[in-house]
């Protein structure tokens, strides 16, 4: 009788190296996905850069922003076959955390009204929605408004 092992689950620090994993998922699940470039700018500036990885594939990741008391999740990614398996409300969930390490009072994003997955995630986790963006993101017919959220992280979340 062999034993079953879970699979191992990290959350890893993103670096330079790990770009064109991001890339890979970044370019099949976004039709606007982030460049090469964006990727590059927010590592060199020193954005705080995480995967998590399962077994060692890279299966979601994210980026924040984190200046004085405030952090700004700039992209949360899952891979589209690793969707609806908690592995996004993983990645948010250590977003929180090393935004929280970091002394950040309030963690800010922004999202697509027509992104329906990423808004159930985010409200779930008690993110309320502030403002919004007109025209923020590229669209296929133009363009299409932000929704800004944001968390107090001294609240209990999710």
């Amino acid at each position: 009788m062999s034993a079953v092992l879970a699979p191992r689950v990290e959350m890893l620090r993103m670096g330079s190296g790990d770009i064109d994993e991001m890339l890979a998922i970044e370019n099949r699940v976004h039709p606007f996905p982030w460049t090469r470039g964006n990727f590059l700018d927010s590592i060199a500036s020193g954005y705080s850069a995480w995967g998590c990885r399962v077994t060692g594939e890279l299966i979601g990741y994210c980026v924040l922003m984190i200046a004085v008391d405030e952090a700004h999740l700039l992209n949360l990614t899952v891979a589209e076959k690793r969707q609806g398996m908690g592995f996004g409300a993983r990645v948010l969930s250590h977003a929180m955390r090393v935004a929280r390490q970091a002394g950040a009072l309030i963690l800010w994003l922004e999202v697509r009204p027509s992104n329906g997955k990423a808004l159930a995630l985010y409200r779930n986790f008690g993110f309320r929605q502030v403002g919004v963006r007109r025209g923020y993101y590229q669209a296929t017919d133009g363009a299409e408004d932000a929704l800004v959220m944001k968390h107090d992280l001294a609240e209990v979340s999710a």
